[in-house]
């Protein structure tokens, strides 16, 4: 099933969103159709749709991935480019590969789409089975799953992959009624800081949130500015484009959250956010002018804001960045699995990936223990 469209809605996001508790809005069809729809991937980008579907002999479907044949290592956030030179350099080939992952999404989740049921989790181990022998079929170098969830990276570990794991920094919510609730639980210093970063933030805009069908295009056209003003200068080439984020908001608008700040009259920057069941998503952002902390208002402390009005139990802010630790965001861990054809470079690798895993877990550990709450919080 190459295309996200080849298979139902219904079908696939019975298996990737059974529990609306928990709802995923990357996982859903809508989003990764609105990918493919608007051209971000597919024909001429280096990614190629190729999910699976796993049916019951009487149709059922009981499990889906999503799956792209790539070839290159953009917009992945989990780097194998070494591992590509050194293939290179042994007279190899790396591309294509496959990659089960949302493109550009740094983002948590499952990957395994296994349908509830007693089925679930030889579901999981067909599915990734399904993912070798496609690479085999392809002449795929390899097989990379990224940002699955621990429960799925531990069953599936086991079955010929190499483990990896990796660092995110997210805010988890203790029950706390206000951000001052939270504020409390912080070190004096920390709590100060945090207070006056708001304050000069605030008294330089004003801070105004849209979502839902209160989104227009005009709030797309503006938000696309500041999004593609970022990735221009961090990127060099920014991955989504004007077409995606209208297709996003037309089949997602009530898991769109836009937070924009507005000086005299006029927008000058803003933060997008995906609202799941259980948390919420910051994805991307941009300005069009300086402001001390606004960065840090817009895209962390209004997504805390967010969070504890909504009772969502986290706030994630994608990808890296230990600056996020002193505002509340704590170490978490990221988990990969890969699997290499090729003998030598996999075991190379496995050493590696050895190595790197416990050095992940120290830093977590060490980064927890100079966390910005107070002892005992």
């Amino acid at each position: 099933m190459p295309r996200i469209d080849a298979i139902a809605a219904a079908a696939w996001d019975a298996c990737a969103n059974p529990d609306a508790a928990t709802y995923d809005p990357f996982l859903s069809h809508a989003f990764l159709d609105a990918l493919e729809k608007a051209g971000t991937v597919g024909h001429g980008t280096g990614w190629i749709p190729q999910h699976l579907l796993l049916e019951a002999p009487g149709g059922d479907v009981l499990g889906v991935m999503p799956l792209y044949a790539k070839m290159h290592s953009q917009g992945e956030y989990v780097f194998d480019h070494a591992w590509a030179e050194a293939l290179h350099r042994a007279g190899g080939r790396y591309y294509p590969k496959l990659q089960g992952a949302v493109p550009f999404t740094p983002v948590p989740g499952r990957r395994l789409l296994a349908r509830p049921g007693p089925m679930r989790a030889e579901t999981e181990r067909l599915l990734a089975h399904a993912s070798l022998a496609l690479a085999e079929r392809i002449e795929a170098s390899s097989v990379h799953v990224t940002f699955l969830i621990e429960g799925e990276w531990r069953r599936i570990g086991g079955e010929g992959f190499l483990q990896r794991t990796g660092q995110q920094f997210h805010w988890r919510n203790a029950g706390y009624a206000t951000f001052d609730d939270f504020l409390a639980t912080l070190a004096s210093r920390k709590r100060k800081a945090i207070r006056k970063e708001r304050a000069e933030a605030q008294a330089a805009v004003e801070i105004l949130s849209v979502s839902g069908r209160e989104i227009t295009e005009a709030h797309w056209d503006t938000f696309f500015a500041f999004y593609m003003d970022t990735g221009s200068r961090k990127w060099g080439r920014p991955y989504l484009n004007r077409r995606f984020f209208s297709l996003l908001g037309a089949a997602l608008a009530d898991r769109c959250l836009l937070v924009f700040a507005r000086r005299a009259g006029k927008l000058v920057a803003g933060a997008l956010h995906l609202i799941g069941g259980d948390c919420l998503y910051g994805r991307y952002w941009g300005a069009t002018e300086h402001h001390p902390f606004l960065h840090f208002e817009l895209c962390y402390y209004q997504a805390i804001d967010y969070a504890i009005a909504h009772g969502l139990k986290r706030a994630e802010a994608g990808a890296q960045g230990e600056h996020k630790l002193a505002r509340g965001y704590l170490p978490e861990t990221t988990y990969s699995l890969h699997w290499l054809a090729e003998p030598r470079l996999e075991a190379a690798v496995a050493r590696y990936l050895a190595e790197e895993r416990g050095e992940v877990a120290e830093i977590n550990a060490l980064l927890r223990d100079h966390g910005p709450f107070k002892r005992g919080a």
